[in-house]
């Protein structure tokens, strides 16, 4: 990883108080400092260190104009650390920015309107994460089928950006880093 544009910070590894089903991961929030050596307030794909072991993965978005790293179980133990303890981390941006890899529904409705395909092939990687974003970010799943469907409908007419979708969670504080146990 270059130096150049890097973030390096220490910071606390915490648990999540709703891990969900796998209760195997903690994650950390960036200081606004490091957030802004990234190219932007939306998720943001960086290759990485945590307590020198590397990895690359993708940062959400807390809402407060920073970034929080999901920190797998795998991840945490190479890094031999705990919850908890103070770690250390480096970051910059991935380059290039991996291709996201859009979820099954979206895929599906891709797949069945060429029109929609055709945009989202022209679109940019940045972009199609955006789209990713947009409708991964529906809280319920009324909401998303609706963002499913309203992406398949703006891109087979050609947009190729998501409108009025606050990718930081700032203004909306739709996105935010999960709530720390204890």
């Amino acid at each position: 990883m270059a130096d150049q544009g890097a973030g390096v910070f220490e910071t606390r590894l915490l648990r999540p108080a709703k891990s969900g089903k796998d209760e195997s991961w903690s994650f950390l929030v960036l200081p606004k400092s490091a957030s802004d050596t990234l190219p932007r307030r939306g998720r943001t794909t960086v290759d990485g260190s945590l307590n020198g072991r590397p990895f690359q993965a993708t940062l959400e978005p807390d809402g407060q104009l920073s970034h929080w790293l999901r920190v797998d179980e795998k991840l945490r133990l190479a890094a031999g650390a705990e919850v908890g303890d103070t770690v250390s981390v480096r970051i910059a941006p991935a380059n290039p920015e991996p291709e996201p890899q859009p979820p099954e529904d979206l895929g599906e409705v891709l797949a069945g309107c060429p029109a929609a395909l055709a945009t989202w092939n022209e679109t940019t990687t940045i972009a199609r994460i955006d789209w990713i974003h947009w409708i991964e970010s529906a809280k319920q799943a009324r909401t998303r089928q609706s963002r499913v469907e309203g992406a398949r409908d703006m891109l087979s007419s050609g947009k190729k950006r998501v409108c009025c979708f606050d990718q930081s969670g700032f203004y909306s504080k739709s996105l935010k880093a999960p709530q720390a146990d204890g």
